[in-house]
């Protein structure tokens, strides 16, 4: 069906008056409820501050009848549903409604443990499938939960039960880049129990969206294999234009500007006639126009077909189950408030008088806001019945995932840490196979250059559906991409936001369907900061998922200063519920890993950065210990954040040297030399810095230096000279200085890079060995 075909379509609503009737009361409730939650937070409460609380009453009043329909008519506890960020009072409007949030909470809008300023599916306290509030993002997470609902019912028959995953946005949203990146992405096209719904109030923030805009978003979604479907005008609206002279007043509705059409819904019911006959007007449509009273001229222009719930349901029923549909459904932006259709009303509240006439209009009264419908009535019937539809079983206790410490095998004399990524992936199916049946790895078109080609040959690509592989007698082929449905690894296109955002849902598939996965993401590092917001959002979300960037720093020195991440590990120390790792060697990086998967998809767990290099190093350089119980012990230092890599005690250290990655041959090659000279220097190989930055506040905050790892690296009773190395701005490394309050000098990355070859990429930005080895002296000398 063309989006041509949608608009002119006319839908009998299915309902009988009764029933819409009564759905359309509920409607009102829950806008009233809406309206009064955000009232209520900003002039029902104290505010010392002077700070506006805040709200978006006029955005969420476009959406009541959308969600209405949904919640009271059309969702089953299999479907998922991702509210835009403007409209979490309606959906804490409607989940009251049903019973499921308490009433104290109404009051509580944006206030220390209440609801959320946007659905928060981790902090608020009633039910919330997905975490909206960075734009765009909480709507392509819909994309992303049902590919990783796909991959989990492909493997555990128990998850296989499905629903949808529907998007709630805003048609303002749909300016957002990332949301076409995810649109664009092959596999989305196959995706049939995705269905969005976009709120087309024609305003943005600041102003009202161009006319054109609504044609250019329904061809790009065509065009990406969605269905689209158009909801313009409600019944009582097309019943007016298959009047005589109704067409004509059609045609003169669509083909004014929308600045025009906003502008007249703000204006007196009596001037309505007026403006319409302005120009364009026909004898036909003035002669239909005059058969009609000046509220019903009010009502007709009105009538959109996001507002209609019968109209909306039937549209439901028309929805192609075999692709993505997305549905425009035209509103009004403050539909039913004061603020309707205003240019301005996105932040703005109602007064007292003005809710004063919403309460009046809802059967309420503004000093007693919190009623749900009396038990008998039918509107009580519809929301018990709505609330069993939808009440969900619980989760089945998740499988206990037991991680390896170690595995028993090595790495070599020579090897990279990202390729021994690959190794020890491939090594992971023979050594833990239980373990590396929860694995999904994700690139965006890097795989095999991020060294995932064996796991990829042993575990095969995810696919919706068998796909043929028409190199499979190609005997010169060394990656086999052989892609079905018990793949394990999914290829994405070079879009990173869809990298990240895929692997947030991925990792929260222990949470909504009871089945842990790891998901491990690979990309370029130098392209984590493109992807930084979705991946933060993706944790803040409750996505718990390992994210490797390889490689990284200008150790990549031929690729130049655009490939050269400088910045990438100080955003990895602070991004909150992740922690950040750079191990060097290639013993290191397994511990870690092992370390990191452990906390994944599971209560409690946490998210893991990782950055990789591809510069191969010698592992003997890492003076692995032989004896097992030292062994142990230096594994427990790594993953903990770091260990010390000279025998001696920190006792007789004159200067000591911290390295991270794959710049420690240089430090070592640094304190050889200074042994030369007679000067001991202490070598500290840190494998995590978020990890050693953390001791140190929890060290300060329980004034105690017991167990800690910075004490253990930095003993206080033994202060002495630091000199900080990293291929990353130096400041990532500065918190050091504050272990023990030591004089310290901090090398790293403060410029862009150039094309070069490795040592002159570390002499251009002084963090060679003779940098080094000069830093160290002016410390002691």
């Amino acid at each position: 069906m063309t989006a041509e075909d949608t608009q002119t379509a006319f839908w009998p609503s299915g309902l009988s008056g009764a029933e819409q009737a009564s759905l359309e009361k509920i409607a009102q409730r829950v806008r009233w409820t809406a309206a009064a939650i955000v009232d209520r937070a900003n002039r029902g409460r104290p505010n010392t501050s002077g700070v506006k609380v805040g709200g978006h009453q006029a955005s969420s009043a476009s959406m009541v009848e959308i969600m209405t329909s949904l919640w009271f008519s059309e969702l089953t506890s299999a479907d998922r549903v991702s509210v835009k960020p403007h409209a979490s009072p309606v959906l804490h409007a409607i989940n009251y409604l049903l019973g499921e949030l308490d009433e104290a909470k109404l009051g509580t809008l944006r206030e220390k443990g209440g609801l959320q300023s946007y659905p928060s599916r981790s902090k608020d306290p009633d039910t919330v499938d997905f975490s909206t509030g960075s734009v765009g993002i909480g709507a392509t997470a819909t994309i992303w939960a049902a590919m990783a609902h796909r991959f989990v019912r492909d493997r555990y028959a128990e998850s296989r039960q499905s629903g949808r995953f529907i998007g709630l946005l805003g048609d303002a949203e749909l300016d957002e880049g990332a949301i076409w990146e995810a649109v664009a992405d092959p596999t989305v096209a196959k995706l049939g129990e995705l269905l969005w719904i976009v709120d087309l109030n024609r305003q943005s923030l600041d102003r009202v969206v161009p006319d054109s805009q609504i044609q250019r978003l329904q061809g790009m979604f065509q065009a990406a294999g969605w269905q689209v479907i158009t909801r313009k005008w409600g019944t009582r609206a097309q019943e007016l234009f298959s009047r005589p002279g109704g067409g004509d007043l059609r045609t003169r509705l669509e083909t004014m500007p929308n600045e025009e059409y906003q502008r007249m819904l703000r204006s007196d019911s009596r001037e309505v006639y007026d403006r319409l006959c302005t120009s364009g007007s026909t004898p036909a449509m003035e002669g239909l126009l005059r058969a009609l009273t000046p509220q019903e001229h009010a009502a007709a222009i009105r009538d959109l077909g996001g507002h209609d719930i019968g109209l909306l349901l039937e549209t439901y029923r028309q929805v192609d189950p075999t692709r993505p549909t997305v549905i425009f459904a035209y509103t009004i932006k403050g539909r039913g408030l004061a603020t309707e259709g205003h240019p301005n009303n996105h932040s703005a509240l109602l007064n007292q008088e003005q809710m004063q006439v919403l309460a009046a209009n809802s059967d309420m009264i503004l000093d007693d806001p919190w009623h749900r419908f009396n038990p008998g009535t039918p509107e009580y019937a519809t929301c018990m019945q709505a609330a069993a539809r939808m009440e969900r079983a619980p989760l089945p206790e998740a499988p206990a995932v037991s991680i390896p410490e170690s595995l028993p095998w090595g790495y070599g004399d020579r090897i990279s840490s990202q390729a021994a990524l690959g190794r020890f992936l491939s090594d992971l199916t023979r050594a833990s196979p239980e373990v590396a049946r929860r694995v999904v790895t994700c690139s965006p078109d890097v795989a095999a250059s991020t060294n995932l080609g064996g796991w990829i040959n042993k575990t095969g690509v995810w696919s919706v559906g068998e796909r043929h592989d028409w190199f499979a007698d190609d005997r010169d082929r060394v990656l086999r991409w052989v892609e079905n449905p018990a793949g394990q690894h999914i290829e994405l296109g070079i879009a990173e936001t869809n990298l990240v955002g895929l692997a947030a849902e991925l990792g929260t598939t222990w949470s909504r369907w009871g089945q842990p996965l790891i998901p491990i993401a690979t990309m370029y590092d130098p392209f984590v900061a493109r992807a930084l917001e979705p991946w933060s959002f993706g944790m803040y979300a409750g996505g718990q998922s390992i994210l490797i960037g390889t490689p990284s720093g200008v150790t990549l020195a031929p690729e130049g200063g655009a490939h050269q991440s400088i910045t990438t590990p100080s955003i990895g120390l602070e991004q909150p519920e992740c922690t950040a790792w750079e191990p060097a060697f290639a013993q290191d990086l397994e511990w870690c890993l092992l370390k990191a998967m452990s906390r994944i998809g599971c209560p409690g767990g946490r998210s893991a950065y990782f950055r990789l290099s591809t510069r191969p190093l010698n592992q003997t350089l890492a003076n692995l210990p032989t004896d097992a119980a030292l062994l142990e012990r230096r594994r427990r230092q790594a993953v903990a954040g770091g260990y010390r890599l000279t025998d001696h005690n920190p006792e007789e250290d004159k200067v000591t040297l911290v390295g991270v990655g794959a710049l420690m041959p240089e430090v070592l090659g640094a304190a050889a030399r200074l042994k030369e000279l007679g000067i001991t220097a202490g070598v500290v190989c840190l494998t995590s810095p978020d990890l050693v930055f953390e001791s140190l506040q929890q060290r300060n905050a329980l004034n105690s230096g017991a167990g800690h790892i910075v004490d253990i690296l930095f003993p206080r009773h033994a202060p002495r000279p630091l000199v900080t190395v990293q291929d990353g701005h130096p400041h990532t490394l500065s918190f050091l200085a504050g272990a023990r309050g030591d004089r310290t000098a901090f090398l790293g990355v403060k410029d862009f890079g150039q094309s070069s070859s490795l040592e002159d990429a570390y002499r251009i930005h002084g963090i060679d060995e003779e940098s080094i080895l000069n830093a160290a002296l002016n410390m002691v000398r």
